[in-house]
């Protein structure tokens, strides 16, 4: 929401709105120039506006229910990107169930640095740009498609990415991963006769996608765009692109990680099915440092180093601690913050499996993102199921600044502390922090 807000106020649009809670994407869209209250509440609407709200917002939230009453005109968030995504430019679009936010932003990010002057919008910051969203003059939009709410079909991309699909958002989806690929179907059929479909070739479930414009990607033999002699090490990742079988060229990221190789070779992939120059964009690949609360390091507290990261379904927490895992030598704790309760519940034993090798897990109260409890699905429950498997499991209630307290006292500098989950957790390294300045400073 904040980058389709930062969107309009470059465009000149008069934007207000409100949050829950103050924070960073607030306070970058007040300055520039946006009326943002905190709290939602009858008197924020103006009489004379357009309301653009997320699936997030329930139909009784008291702004929406005087939106209504006033007669004004209510659209989903999506009905706003598909009308930017209209503007004339070259649209590129990347979804999927993991990846979508770390692609969109790879792509704006090597567009950007390569002078190319992109328009894009996508789910996180990009830290050496520290946006989400800008509108520019070059010739390509970029943007990151949501699936989770059906209304992916809603867009008509010239190149879509998509990255991978599994179970997920299963609220809405009621019949698992069939409704996924039923709604990727209808969303593939409305793109242009020339559109690209760039997929997946080592997923299972994106090879069940039927489009004669699908163009693949992968590790494997017999895909289009492969990636071969990838070579690991700690400071990067190198290998080599191959196009139909022919040798396109090296490519060398410092991201961490299995899964960016298969972002990294995705965005190389859909820039030059796009026609543009891959030698323009090759060198910036090997200096983009991942998306904001994409294993991102936040400081350190009593010398354990503590990281953040957005994941909240079980491959995309398997990812994250892959790159914990990777440090030798090292205690691993993982904070894990289950995001809805609907979402615990439907993957409850995926969840179970995805902590293997950590040293440890903590396990937050669920962020139930505006649902309902779930009798006997929660936090303790799901502790005492992770203790079963021999993992060392503890469950810490209430808000962020409790469990940093609990988590503080057991800090040791061989620790690194990796945060999980779409919710709140996000605060928990500040608050860490905090409590090691005022350690330092007692101690001073």
């Amino acid at each position: 929401m904040s980058g389709l807000a930062k969107y309009l106020l470059e465009n000149g649009c008069e934007v207000a709105g409100s949050d829950v809670c103050d924070g960073k994407y607030v306070q970058k869209v007040k300055k520039m120039g946006a009326e943002v209250h905190i709290g939602h509440s009858a008197g924020n609407v103006p009489e004379d506006c357009v309301v653009i709200a997320s699936t997030a917002i329930r139909q009784d939230n008291p702004e929406m229910v005087r939106a209504k009453e006033l007669g004004l005109p209510i659209y989903h968030r999506s009905d706003l990107l598909a009308e930017i995504s209209r503007e004339g430019k070259f649209f590129l679009g990347y979804s999927g169930t993991h990846g979508k936010t770390t692609t969109s932003g790879l792509s704006a990010y090597v567009m950007e640095k390569a002078g190319l002057k992109p328009s894009y919008v996508v789910g996180g910051i990009i830290p050496e740009l520290d946006t989400n969203a800008h509108c520019q003059d070059g010739r390509c939009f970029a943007a990151e498609l949501d699936e989770s709410d059906g209304t992916i079909v809603k867009y008509v991309p010239n190149i879509v990415v998509i990255n991978n699909l599994e179970a997920d958002h299963l609220d809405f989806y009621k019949n698992g991963l069939q409704s996924i690929l039923e709604t990727f179907e209808e969303f593939i059929a409305k793109m242009p006769q020339d559109g690209v479909v760039l997929a997946n070739n080592d997923c299972e479930a994106t090879r069940k996608l039927h489009s004669h414009k699908t163009v693949t990607f992968g590790l494997s033999d017999g895909a289009d765009y492969q990636a071969k002699n990838i070579e690991y090490n700690s400071e990067y990742t190198k290998f080599d692109i191959y196009y139909k079988g022919e040798f396109l060229t090296d490519l060398k990221i410092i991201l961490k990680g299995r899964h960016n190789v298969y972002n990294s070779l995705a965005v190389l992939a859909s820039l030059h099915q796009a026609g543009i120059d891959i030698n323009l964009v090759k060198p910036h690949f090997a200096t983009f440092t991942g998306m904001g609360r994409r294993f991102q390091k936040v400081g350190s507290a009593k010398g354990a180093v503590i990281y953040d990261d957005y994941a909240h379904h079980p491959t995309e927490i398997k990812a994250a601690l892959s790159s914990a895992l990777s440090f030798k030598d090292k205690h691993v704790i993982a904070v894990f913050q289950p995001h809805r309760y609907t979402r615990l519940k439907n993957l409850w034993d995926e969840f179970l499996n995805a902590f293997e090798g950590v040293d440890k897990v903590v396990v937050t109260d669920v962020y139930a993102a505006s649902e309902d409890p779930i009798e006997g699905v929660n936090s303790s429950a799901f502790e005492a199921d992770l203790e079963k498997k021999g993992i060392p499991c503890k469950y810490v209630s209430g808000d962020m600044k409790a469990v940093a307290k609990v988590l503080f006292e057991e800090l040791k500098d061989d620790d690194i502390v990796i945060g999980l989950g779409a919710g709140t957790i996000t605060a928990l390294g500040k608050e860490l922090i905090a409590l090691d300045k005022e350690l330092s400073e007692v101690a001073g």
